[in-house]
């Protein structure tokens, strides 16, 4: 048995863009950011962000295109799927998708509420930009670090 399953929560870098396979099929590719707030050994406070490629198809892909813009806070479920290329030089390299099966918007919209898109539904409203305030990373300065 074995299981590929990434879940993530962070916010979108760029607008989601998508393009349409020979076969008619969405592909939407965005860049998703999360972020983690730690205390190093010396107690000061280290902010690191890792930065994912995420990919999704079909209606999915076209819900994520339309309503994913710079900045809104994103839940995405998925799988990891690795590519080999080689580069100008000749050299191999390997980057890695994230393949969303499920998305949710977090950012609140003009109503305050928010809203989410599974393959087969449509959104009729837009999330607005989320602030630093609904990052779910983000802790005060006060709280103490865990240390692993």
């Amino acid at each position: 048995m074995s299981v590929n399953k990434v879940i993530l929560l962070g916010n979108v870098g760029k607008d989601a863009e998508v393009k349409y396979s020979a076969s008619g099929t969405a592909v939407c590719r965005f860049s998703l950011a999360t972020n983690e707030t730690f205390k190093n050994k010396a107690g000061d406070v280290e902010k690191r962000t890792e930065w994912h490629s995420v990919v999704a198809f079909g209606r999915l892909g076209e819900v994520c295109g339309e309503y994913l813009s710079k900045g809104k806070l994103c839940y995405i479920e998925g799988t990891i799927r690795s590519g080999n290329w080689e580069d100008r030089n000749g050299n191999k390299r390997t980057s890695y998708d994230i393949v969303a099966r499920y998305m949710q918007m977090l950012s609140p919209s003009g109503n305050g509420n928010g809203s989410k898109a599974k393959p087969n539904e449509t959104n009729s409203t837009q999330a607005s930009e989320a602030s630093e305030e609904d990052n779910p990373f983000r802790q005060d300065e006060a709280a103490d670090g865990i240390p692993f």
